[in-house]
């Protein structure tokens, strides 16, 4: 599985409205980076107490990533 099917599996499970959650995908020569958006009442529920749901799936996504041998960040975007 892609990091960004990956990534919009595991956030449209985590949220309320999981019609609002929509993944950009930046590449760039030695690193990709995820933008995840989701429907501002479900902003909390990505971030998790602490941050933790944030933090894991960042960790998720790193172990995932170690076979391209690219690096892979996630930004979880707020409007």
């Amino acid at each position: 599985m892609e990091e960004k099917e990956l990534i919009e599996f595991l956030a449209k499970r985590l949220v309320d409205d999981p019609n609002g959650v929509n993944v950009k995908v930046i590449e760039g020569e030695k690193s990709t980076i995820l933008e995840l958006k989701v429907s501002p009442s479900d902003i909390g529920k990505i971030i998790g107490k602490r941050g933790r749901i944030a933090s894991a799936l960042r960790t998720i996504l790193f172990a995932t990533s170690m076979k391209s041998g690219k690096r892979v960040m996630l930004e979880i975007i707020d409007d």
